[in-house]
Parts: C-alpha cells; structure tokens; sequence
C-alpha cells in the first residue's frame, strides 16, 4: 500500500501557511485525543464577549508549534546545539502541552475534576501516546516534565516567556479583536539565546519584551478577566456544582456517557493511572457534552439547576462588579438576603447565585522564574531592572480587584 503523505501545511490566519514538520507530529495530530481539541474553544466563554472568540485549543497548538520550530530555528543558527531528536522533542512537547484541557478547563478543574489539573493530565496523555509510539515520545514527555538535561528546551515550552504564551497572545487578540494584546512574536523569537542552559533574551529586544508583558496584564483585564467573562464562568462553576450535588444524590441528570462519569464519580490521580477507563472517558469529552447537557437542564425540576442553566444558555448573565477596594460586607449581606427572598431558597443555596472574590493580574513574576536580558556586557540583568522605562517599577506588581456577582434581577 502506498505510504500516506505526511507533509502537510495548514492555512493559519495569524501565521499563514504552516507546516507539520515530522511524520510523528502528524500521527499525534490525526490521533482522536488531539482530534478532541477541535472541539474545545481555546477562550471558553468569551464568545459571550467577543462573539469572534470561538477560535479551537487545536488551533492553539498548531500555532505554538510553529512558533516552536521558529525558536529552534533561531537559536540553531546562534550555533547553540539542538540535535534532531532534541528538536522533534520540543516540537511533540509544545503540540501535546494542552491535551489535558477539558471543556471550560479551568472551569471544568473547579467542579468536576477537582482533584487533577490539565497539567496533570497533559503528563498522562503523553504517557500513554508514548506508549502506543513504542517509546517515540521519551524525550518529549522528559522535555515536558523539565527533567530533560537542557533545561532550556523546557522553557521554550513552559516559562514566563515560553511559545504558548506568545501564541495564545497573538491568537487570541487576532480572534477577539483586542489590539492592545498584539506582540511582536517574530522579533521576539530573533532575539532569544541562551546563557548557562538558560533561555534568556538580546538587549536588543528589552522593549519587544515590555511590550509582550504590558500586552498580557492588558488582555487579561480586557479578555480573560473581563466582568462579563468572569459573570459567565460564575454561571458555569456555580451550575456544575449543582448537577454534580444533584448526582451524588440520586438524580439521574441527562448526560453524555463520559460526562455522567464524570458528574457521579470523583476519580483521582492515582485512578487515572491505574485504570485506562479514566483517561479514554476524560478523552471523550469536549463542549459539546457539557453544552448538549445544559439545553436539556433548562427544563429540569429543579429550580437552581434549571435558572443557571436558561441564564447561560440564553446569556441572561449575573451582574459583575469590578472594584479595587473589598466590597462592603454589609453590602454583601444585603445581597445574599435578597437573593434569598427573590428565589425563596435556602441560605445555604445562596452561594449557586451570589460569588464575592478576589482576581489578581501579575504580568510578570520574578519569583516564580525570570526573564533575563543579556546585555552588551555580557551580564544578565532581570528584565525588570534592565528596562528604561517607568513601567520597569509596575512590571512585576500583582493587581488586585474584587468581584462580585448576583442576579440581575435582584433589587437591593
């Protein structure tokens, strides 16, 4: 039989045309697991917001990939030695880095899969697909983990500056329309090197670089932290929560196969590792289970169920509050017992409608890893300190507001 071509390029609206560099990156490709993020938005529920958001998790990974190739690129032409296996290494790495995202991933991580993180499954998946290749994915999956001896391969994939970051960056301001979010990606990537088994950046791109970080703390206030994002992700925790209590009590909820296993049981790490059934459910869920679920909830007798479900279905979102200062607790109480009369539940039911919380945005954090420029000199310098500009004093502080959210309909 003839061998199946596998060079291909797929039509990128942000990059163009790009190419699937090895035969392996395209079996992962074609295999359902990676399938399965076609059908998992890359921003969740913010449609709701930028109705153009409805880009894929699969788009995503394609497109770090890319970047990936760029990288490995660049800094082989730096002579900083990279061999072929370490390359498709990074390549495989960044392609799977999130194969562990469910629908509403963090969403999902909050209510059903409580006790894993994507990261977790991410390192299950690729466990199991190394598997299946015999052994083809050893120095992806050790890249992955960061136990690989250059670490620096590592940080291509996971860093304050790694290609997710910079691909989601650029993707998702192409998809939301948000321009405050567009990097220079391309001169980003010229200027990486690295120093001691570390990435690091050229003095040359410092203000490449302060853009990138200003870029992420304002997309995260316009994008991922915007108050009708947060109002809708509320509903959806709040409303997942619910099925998941009704479950454990008795009520039969329609469901998808993989999506009542999930809402009846509450598998850990440890299961997932032990028994296949677990990561082939988890496999099988994507939006459309979660989504087919709620229309049918619309009509469920259950009054908490059914409201959160026609609120999101329908986009008949919670009121959002952004502020800097805590709320009042005074004010809080005065909501939570409206909300309590509007629907005539139980004060322990108040919290399925009313969320007073707390959302920081830290662009840059020194102290989880950092960004290091090389100078002329020679000298690494934080990119904190190297930068001449006045944002070089904001750049590594966290900002705090608070939230709070209730039903429209409530009148205090």
């Amino acid at each position: 039989m003839p061998t199946q071509n596998k060079q291909k390029i797929v039509n990128d609206p942000v990059y163009g045309f790009i190419s699937i560099p090895t035969a392996l990156a395209f079996d992962l490709m074609e295999h359902p697991w990676f399938q399965r993020l076609r059908r998992i938005k890359q921003l969740g529920l913010t449609h709701y917001t930028y109705p153009s958001a409805m880009h894929s998790r699969f788009q995503h990974a394609l497109g770090a990939m890319h970047l990936m190739a760029q990288a490995i690129a660049v800094l082989q032409s730096k002579d900083i030695p990279i061999t072929k296996e370490e390359t498709q290494g990074a390549l495989v790495a960044i392609l799977l880095h999130d194969m562990g995202h469910g629908p509403y991933s963090h969403t999902l991580e909050q209510t059903i899969v409580r006790s894993l993180d994507h990261e977790d499954l991410s390192k299950l998946f690729m466990a199991a697909l190394n598997r299946q290749h015999e052994g083809a994915l050893e120095t992806a999956f050790a890249i992955f983990c960061n136990t690989y001896p250059k670490k620096f391969l590592h940080q291509l994939v996971s860093s304050q500056l790694d290609m997710d970051r910079l691909d989601y960056l650029a993707r998702d301001s192409f998809f939301t329309g948000v321009a405050e979010g567009v990097i220079s990606y391309e001169r980003i990537i010229k200027m990486l090197t690295v120093c001691d088994d570390e990435l690091v950046v050229e003095g040359k791109g410092i203000y490449s670089i302060e853009k990138f970080l200003i870029s992420r703390r304002l997309m995260y206030w316009q994008v991922y932290l915007h108050k009708t994002v947060i109002a809708a992700d509320q509903i959806m925790i709040s409303l997942l929560r619910r099925a998941k209590y009704l479950t454990e009590n008795g009520d039969h909820l329609f469901a998808t196969p993989a999506f009542g296993a999930f809402l009846k049981y509450n598998p850990e790490y440890g299961d997932f590792e032990s028994d296949p059934f677990w990561l082939e459910t988890f496999a099988k869920l994507d939006d459309f289970d979660i989504f087919s679920a709620l229309k049918v909830w619309t009509q469920h007798p259950d009054p908490i169920l059914s409201y959160l479900c026609n609120a999101l279905v329908n986009r008949n979102l919670l009121r959002s509050e952004l502020q800097s200062e805590p709320f009042d607790p005074e004010l809080v109480e005065r909501v939570r017992k409206a909300v309590i009369r509007r629907f005539g539940i139980d004060p322990g039911d108040v919290d399925y409608f009313v969320t007073c919380d707390q959302v920081e945005n830290k662009a840059y954090n020194p102290r989880h890893e950092r960004i290091m420029i090389k100078e002329k000199s020679g000298r690494l310098t934080d990119i904190s300190q190297a930068t001449e500009r006045d944002s070089s004093l904001t750049l590594p502080t966290t900002v705090n507001k608070y939230l709070l959210c209730y039903p429209k309909d409530v009148t205090i």
